[in-house]
């Protein structure tokens, strides 16, 4: 490994002072989600009403709380492709416009109850013809489903900025189609780009037309890299394919070479970095982080082990998020939570992690910096004291 000696900012995470770190301040706290999916986040309730409607059969159970409870079960694989089975349910029951307007809906109403202040949410259209809707349908069924609830999220004293991401699969062939599509809907909510699926096999070098387009079009995307697969998927989407963040991109880790001792000790002093992860560091290339998801696909063994840390103290530009909330059983504040009580972050913590999200926001630059000093800044300042 061609490797340079860095410096990192002394001291680690703080736990400051101000209100307590418990779940209930967390919710409190203004919250930016970069990286969640749609089709990973429907309430049990709404899968098995969906399926009623539809005629679908196959649900393993129709009680709500087993039914949650099977999702996280079947998703706690260990294997990434293993977990993205259990996104056939899902799928299964998002093939007509009433039922994605309904989902849409939701997960802004969702997200906003959770504090989440701005959202990119994505999801594959693709996925979503089953039932004779075209692309152009699907698409315009989720975005009234997200206009709509952030009208409904406002007029409950819980206003939230969403964004839809275009996602293509890296496995099927339409990846320029769906290029195509995201920028037809850019001005009706759609601000970015995303190829997803299992990466072993399928590499964002396949889809190359894709992204010359989007390049073409000055639109912005972003590439499921570095999560299943490793250094080569993150050197593919930064140096071939351009991408402007890294969905996921955890294994970047493996491109630093850490001091005798270093998961145990705040002193990161003598890590040295790789030419991969100089460059991701160099140019800013936010990292799309999902710590609960992280451990259930088998990126990471465990929490403890997670490199958010490492990677937060040598300056990368961490962000928290999500990744699919049924699957995790989880939400922003509970992954803010969980990492608090691995690492000691506090209220300065999660402010930097949630300004280093909104920067990294593909919406234009007078809104992301209407939100961090309108909306994140104030909020932190109310719970640091």
């Amino acid at each position: 490994m061609s490797a340079e000696t860095t410096s990192v900012t002394p001291g680690g995470p703080s736990s400051g002072s101000g209100a307590p770190i418990t779940i209930e301040n967390l919710r409190l706290s203004p919250k930016v989600l970069l990286h969640d999916h749609l089709d990973g986040g429907l309430r049990p309730a709404t899968i098995i009403d969906l399926a009623r409607e539809s005629g679908y059969g196959e649900l393993p159970t129709e009680d709500p709380a087993e039914l949650g409870r099977w999702f996280v079960d079947n998703a706690n694989a260990g294997s990434l492709v293993r977990y993205l089975r259990t996104f056939g349910h899902t799928v299964a029951v998002m093939q007509t416009a009433a039922a994605l307007h309904r989902v849409a809906f939701e997960c802004v109403e969702d997200l906003a109850a959770d504090g989440v202040v701005y959202a990119e949410v994505r999801f594959a259209p693709e996925l979503h013809l089953e039932q004779g809707l075209t692309l152009d349908e699907v698409m315009a069924a989720v975005l009234r489903g997200f206009d709509d609830g952030q009208r409904a999220a406002a007029a409950a004293g819980r206003p939230i900025v969403v964004g839809c991401l275009v996602t293509a699969m890296r496995h099927a062939a339409r990846s320029t189609e769906i290029a195509e599509l995201a920028v037809r809907f850019r001005r009706d909510g759609v601000v970015g780009f995303d190829i997803a699926g299992a990466e072993v096999g399928n590499p964002p070098t396949r889809h190359l037309d894709a992204f010359d387009y989007l390049r073409a079009h000055c639109m912005r995307y972003t590439i499921h890299a570095g999560e299943a697969f490793g250094l080569p998927s993150i050197k593919e989407a930064i140096g071939y394919c351009g991408a402007d963040r890294l969905g996921h991109g955890v294994r970047v880790i493996d491109d630093v070479e850490l001091p005798v001792g270093a998961q145990s000790s705040q002193s990161l002093a003598g890590a040295r970095l790789g030419d991969i992860a100089n460059y991701v560091r160099d140019k800013r290339i936010p990292l799309e982080l999902c710590p609960s998801s992280n451990v259930q696909t088998g990126a990471v063994a465990d929490l403890a082990s997670h490199p958010f840390d490492i990677l937060a103290r040598l300056r990368f530009r961490v962000t928290v998020n999500t990744d699919n909330r049924l699957m995790g059983d989880t939400t922003m504040s509970r992954e803010c939570l969980l990492l608090a009580e691995q690492f000691g972050y506090g209220w300065a913590d999660f402010e930097r992690f949630a300004v280093n999200a909104m920067k990294s926001a593909f919406v234009p630059f007078d809104k992301r910096m209407e939100l961090i000093d309108n909306v994140i800044k104030p909020g932190f300042a109310v719970l640091k004291g």
